[in-house]
């Protein structure tokens, strides 16, 4: 130590380090032990020191194996153990201390039994089993001999003994047993049974009459009384049901053929049996609810809206998940429609399910029970599916790929309108099919073929008009029917030259055309994708697309459209005035050339009509929202789109960068929120106030959605328990979430042994949710989830 006069030095300490710890030290020594032969040994040791301590135990100076603890109890003894020692060694990372010898005495003389625990009465009824026990101790091994009065019962050698099952002549039976080990042997006290005649099974509860929708189950209960055990049977009319034998019956999901059908029970033991009154099951039909267009309508919210079934409580593992998987013969891409209470000519009214597959198939099955009501191939004579043309996005064949539509209210039991590919060796065709809902058989002297052309000068132009190459094109975006009118937007395959985009209309009744459109017809690309999404509409029937990159004419007219009459990259509006499709307004990003150019197009996603909302001004907007490549939403007016300024984009409202990853998928819209899945992140809300978007999310979900994202449906009653639905395809996983928060109900992983599981998933997967269930589609069947019988 120092300061400015001198400084001193103090004494030197020493340091000892002991090895990282304090060696072990044992405080108990293991002691002296004498036992008889044929009986075990326990030495014991304790010490302290470091941790861990270790042990191993020695006899004499030999490891004994597995003698690593503590305590060390040999094995039965024997008199050449007599005077054997055992130590033990204690060690730790600083040392190790070994332990004094311990002698074990083995001496001769063992110890007769003596019962601590004689033998009880017992009662049984007639029928029943009864067994009676004995605890003893002394010198081991003891062996037992059980007697029914002074007679030994034979194998009756436990220290329990079961009774076989008794009869009335049992009564004041009396059992004991004799213990016995080397020395001698010792008799229990006699026991008496008491055999009482068993009481006949009595129900005190009867199964009451169920009422549920087609489609749910029902659960009949019975409570009986009477001598046990008692077994059931449950019965349907006189059948036996089987596997029914517990007291209480679920039955599987029900149809309206089983509405009147009567459930009893058969109650029995040994005193006989009683039998239920008969419960009767009612079916309703399920509540009229139908899906019969892509997303539940043609504004393409995705929400029903009267589902009463599924609750945000009932929507977990332990009560819902996969009841069914229905089998076709190829991808299903197309979302499946659902047409309720369908009178099927000579086989009863049912809930149809309708799904298509890229085989040209359209199934329709029972969607309660899974069976089959009818199945057609659209493939004419000499003809196979389309192969894939060597684009991936549709494999390895094609033949139904976008989401039909049905109108309950053609033909003489509604009808489902879809597109068809098809080939005929190289030639190629597109049609139109009109199917019968109930039977299948075509109507309106169907099918047509798709021919198109429109005056231009662009890709596969004749110099005068383009014109539409089947071969080019595949229907991917689900079809709009409005006002009596079939609407379709064509997609290429990959970016395969030559193509343009085509809209086109059809009659519902006579499935002729009645206007067709090609938003760049002096140009090339420019297809419709919208990611397997449906061409969207508003109320005053105008038409709403997403075009992909393509062609866009910068030069604008005094109206502001482009001169050159070509839309690529653009948000349109069409208009159906007159029965004629034309571009009635558009926008086009101030930078949509360079992302044209670039594949960072608009076409990856679709467009949705949004209801109506007042604004802050107390104004009513009339909004339509869209998305794709480039991570923004964009809110536009229907009443004024923006059209293109290469300086700014003057829209309603821009969110840029908020869907990170970009769309490849569409939007959902439930009670003022608007839902996107992005690739490669989180299923997100954006909440709508004053009729514009929340500049942040709302919610998201906790997991994440790989390529291509996800497209969200949404369930509800009403307002209340709303749940959204997701698929994340990579995984082939579905998802259920609060609709308010998103916080996850239920994924399709959950429940052990794989039982929710469902196969392998297709590109684009929309799920359809009705009547308490949802379905799936998958590469080779559509998976049914509910909630579990």
């Amino acid at each position: 130590m120092s300061n400015p006069i001198g400084s001193v030095n103090s004494n030197p300490v020493s340091l000892t380090v002991n090895g990282g710890g304090v060696a072990p030290s044992i405080t108990q020594q293991p002691a002296n032990l004498t036992v008889n032969t044929g009986q075990t040994a326990t030495f014991s040791v304790i010490a302290t020191g470091t941790a861990p301590l270790s042990y191993q135990w020695q006899k004499g100076t030999t490891n004994i194996a597995n003698a690593t603890s503590s305590s060390y109890t040999t094995q039965a003894t024997t008199a050449g153990d007599n005077n054997t020692q055992y130590r033990v060694i204690v060690t730790n990372s600083a040392g190790n201390a070994t332990s004094s010898a311990a002698t074990l005495t083995v001496t001769s003389t063992p110890v007769g039994p003596t019962i601590t625990q004689q033998p009880a009465n017992k009662s049984a009824a007639v029928g029943q089993t009864a067994t009676f026990s004995v605890v003893a101790s002394g010198t081991a091994p003891l062996s037992y001999q059980w007697q029914k009065g002074t007679t030994n019962i034979a194998n009756a050698t436990s220290s329990s003994y079961t009774t076989p099952v008794t009869v009335m002549g049992d009564n004041n039976s009396q059992f004991r047993v004799v213990v016995s080990n080397s020395v001698n042997s010792v008799t229990s006290n006699f026991a008496t049974l008491t055999v009482t005649a068993p009481v006949a099974p009595t129900i005190t509860q009867q199964p009451s009459d169920k009422t549920v929708s087609a489609g749910q189950t029902a659960t009949f209960t019975v409570v009986a009384t009477g001598t046990a055990p008692l077994s059931y049977q449950w019965v349907k009319g006189t059948t036996n049901i089987t596997n029914a034998t517990s007291a209480s019956y679920t039955t599987p999901a029900t149809t309206l053929g089983d509405s009147g059908s009567q459930f009893s029970v058969v109650v029995t033991n040994t005193a006989g049996n009683a039998t239920s009154n008969a419960a009767t099951l009612t079916v309703t039909a399920a509540s009229s609810v139908d899906v019969l267009t892509y997303h539940n309508d043609i504004a393409r919210t995705g929400a029903n809206l009267s589902e009463t079934i599924l609750t945000t409580t009932n929507v977990a593992t332990a009560t819902f998940g996969k009841i069914g998987n229905y089998s076709v013969d190829a991808k299903v891409d197309a979302q499946p429609l659902y047409a309720s209470n369908v009178a099927v000519p000579s086989n009863g009214t049912h809930n149809l399910l309708v799904v298509v597959t890229e085989n040209d198939t359209i199934y329709a099955f029972d969607a309660d029970s899974g069976s089959i009501v009818w199945q057609k191939s659209v493939l004419q004579s000499g003809e196979v599916t389309s192969d894939d043309r060597g684009c991936g996005q549709v494999s390895p064949k094609m033949g139904i790929t976008s989401t039909p539509v049905i109108d309950r209210s053609r033909g003489a039991n509604g009808a489902i309108y879809l597109i068809a590919m098809s080939k005929n060796g190289s030639t190629y065709h597109q049609r139109l099919h009109a199917l019968d809902l109930a039977t299948g058989a075509e109507l309106f002297s169907g099918p047509k073929e798709i021919t198109a052309s429109f005056p231009g000068t662009g890709d596969n132009s004749d110099g005068t008009n383009v014109i539409f190459d089947p071969k080019q094109y595949k229907e991917r975006m689900g079809l709009l029917l409005m006002n009596g009118v079939l609407y379709t937007a064509w997609a290429s395959h990959c970016d395969f030259s030559p193509y343009t985009a085509w809209v086109m209309g059809h009659n519902a009744d006579t499935l002729a055309p009645t206007s067709v459109l090609n938003v760049v017809p002096n140009g090339s690309l420019g297809a419709f994708w919208a990611s397997g999404g449906g061409v969207a509409a508003d109320p005053q029937g105008n038409i709403y697309l997403l075009s992909g990159n393509g062609d866009f004419g910068t030069s604008l007219n005094a109206s502001g459209f482009p001169s050159n009459k070509n839309f690529g990259n653009s948000f349109l509006k069409i208009s159906t005035t007159g029965g004629q499709l034309a571009v009635a307004d558009y926008f086009e990003m101030s930078n949509g050339v360079s992302e044209s150019n670039g594949d960072v197009d608009l076409g990856s996603g679709g467009a949705m009509v949004l209801p109506d909302f007042v604004d802050g001004g107390a104004q009513t907007q009339h909004l339509v929202v869209g998305a794709g490549k480039d991570t923004n939403i964009y809110l536009l007016s229907r009443d004024n789109m923006g059209k293109f300024n290469s300086s700014s984009n003057n829209i309603y409202q821009e969110l840029s960068g908020a869907l990170p990853g970009g769309i490849w998928s569409v939007p959902a819209y439930f009670n003022n929120h608007v839902y996107y899945g992005p690739v490669s992140h989180h299923l997100m809300a954006f909440a709508v106030s004053n009729a514009k978007l929340s500049t942040s999310t709302s919610a998201e979900s906790s997991n994440s959605f790989s390529y291509p994202g996800t497209s969200p449906s949404v369930s509800a009653n009403g307002t209340s328990n709303g749940i959204v639905w997701a698929v994340d395809n990579g995984g082939a996983t579905l998802y259920a979430y609060d609709a308010n928060t998103l916080t996850q109900l239920y994924n399709s992983n959950q429940a052990a042994s794989n039982r929710d599981h469902f196969g392998s998933g297709n590109k684009f997967i929309t799920p359809t949710i009705v009547n308490g269930k949802v379905f799936v589609g998958t590469q080779n069947s559509v998976a049914v989830f509910g909630l579990l019988p």
